[in-house]
C-alpha cells in the first residue's frame, strides 16, 4: 500500500476513517536528515502491513494536525485506529521502536516479501532460507567489540562524509572500538539494514544494540552523552571478575588512596574538598583517583565497596568511609591513627 501525502487536517480524518486497518502517521520536516531515514523505513513497512494505513505529514504545513497531537520535534509518529486519541506516540529517529509499536498495534505483518524489493523488517518472515545464518553472523558482528561502527571505509579512510563525521565524533570520545567496512561486504550492507530496522548507513553499535547513525551520534556527542554511553557499554563488555581484580589492585595502589570527584590539587564537588582539606590536614601521605575520568570504576567500586556514593578512602586496602565517616573521624582526632600514621 502506497504511503499517502496528507496535505490537510480535513485529508488526515479522512484518512482515519476510511482505514479500518488502523493508520501511522510520520510527521516530517524538509531539512531534517533523520526524517529521510524514517521515510524510507515508513515506505518499506507499508509494503509489509498492507492493512494499515501509513501517512506522511509535513510538520511545518499542517498546523491543525501538529497541534491536534502535540507534535514538537520531528520525526513524530502517531499510531491510530478511528478517530479520536491516537494509541501511541513516538518520537525521534528510532527504527526499531518505530516497527516494535507497528506490530503490537496492529499485528503481524504480511509473510510475503515486499513488493518494491525492500528487505523484509525483523520480526517478519523471511523466505531465504539462508535468512537464521545471516542474522546468527551479524549477532556476532555487533558484539565483537564493546563499540563497533559499520561504515564505508574504516576509520583511517572514510568513504563518505556522514562515516567521516561519526569516526571524528569517536576519536573525541578516547573510546576504543572497531569498524566495520560494508562496501566489502553487500551482505552485511543488505543484511544489517534488516536486522537494525535502520536504513542507511553508518550504524553505531554499543554492547551489541543500535545507537544510531550520523545524526543520533553526533547529537550525542554534542550533548555531552556520547562517551558515558561507550564506556558504559565497554564496562559492561568486561567481565566481573577481571573488573574485581582490577578494583582490588586500585584500592591497594598506595597505603591510603582517595576515590574522588577531580583530584586533591582540584576536588570536583564540595564534599571531595572537605576530605582532601581533613586528609592534608594530618600530614599523611595520600594518592587520589578521579573517579569523573573511569566510569568503570566509578561504578564498579560502588559495588565492590557497598557503599554508593562518593568519596570512598581506602587504607591498607580497607574502605575507612565516605564524607561524614571522615569527618568525624578527623573531628574526633581519630583519623591519623586510622591511616596507619
Amino acid at each position: 500500500m502506497p504511503v499517502t501525502d496528507v496535505k490537510t487536517a480535513a485529508e488526515f480524518d479522512a484518512l482515519l476513517a476510511s482505514s479500518p486497518g488502523g493508520v501511522v502517521a510520520h510527521y516530517w520536516a524538509t531539512w531534517c536528515e533523520p526524517c529521510g531515514a524514517m521515510d524510507q523505513l515508513v515506505r518499506q513497512l507499508s509494503s509489509q502491513w498492507t492493512g494499515v494505513a501509513f501517512a506522511r505529514v509535513e510538520a511545518e504545513e499542517v498546523d491543525e494536525l501538529t497541534e491536534r497531537y502535540d507534535v514538537s520535534a520531528v520525526p513524530f509518529f502517531t499510531f491510530h485506529k478511528g478517530a479520536g486519541a491516537p494509541l501511541d506516540k513516538l518520537e525521534g529517529a528510532d527504527g526499531k521502536a518505530l516497527a516494535s509499536k507497528t506490530q503490537q498495534h496492529f499485528g503481524v505483518a504480511a509473510a510475503s516479501a515486499p513488493s518494491n524489493g525492500a528487505a523484509p523488517v525483523a520480526g517478519t518472515h523471511a523466505s531465504d532460507a539462508g535468512a537464521g545464518d545471516l542474522d546468527a553472523r551479524l549477532r556476532e558482528l555487533t558484539t565483537r567489540t564493546p563499540v563497533v561502527l559499520f561504515m564505508k571505509g574504516d576509520r583511517g579512510e572514510p568513504r563518505c562524509g556522514f562515516s567521516r563525521k561519526v569516526v571524528e565524533a569517536l576519536n573525541g570520545t578516547g573510546v576504543e572500538y572497531s569498524t566495520f567496512d560494508i562496501l566489502q561486504d553487500e551482505e552485511v550492507r543488505q543484511g544489517l539494514k534488516t536486522f537494525s530496522n535502520w536504513p542507511t548507513y553508518p550504524q553505531l553499535y554499543a554492547g551489541g544494540e543500535l545507537l544510531g547513525g550520523c545524526d543520533i551520534v553526533l547529537e550525542m556527542a554534542a550533548g555531552g552523552e556520547l562517551k558515558a554511553a561507550l564506556e558504559e557499554a565497554t564496562a559492561a563488555a568486561m567481565p566481573e571478575e577481571d573488573i574485581n581484580a582490577r578494583l582490588a589492585k586500585l584500592v591497594k595502589s598506595s597505603k591510603v588512596v582517595l576515590f574522588m570527584k577531580g583530584d586533591r590539587g582540584e576536588p570536583r564537588c564540595g564534599f571531595s574538598r572537605k576530605v582532601v582539606e581533613a586528609l592534608d590536614d594530618t600530614g599523611v601521605e595520600y594518592s587520589t583517583f578521579d573517579i569523573l575520568q573511569d566510569e568503570e570504576v566509578r561504578q564498579g567500586l560502588k559495588t565492590f565497596s557497598n557503599w554508593p556514593t562518593y568519596p570512598q578512602l581506602y587504607a591498607g586496602g580497607e574502605l575507612l568511609g565516605g564524607c561524614d565517616i571522615v569527618l568525624e573521624m578527623a573531628a574526633g582526632g581519630e583519623l591519623k591513627a586510622a591511616l596507619g600514621a
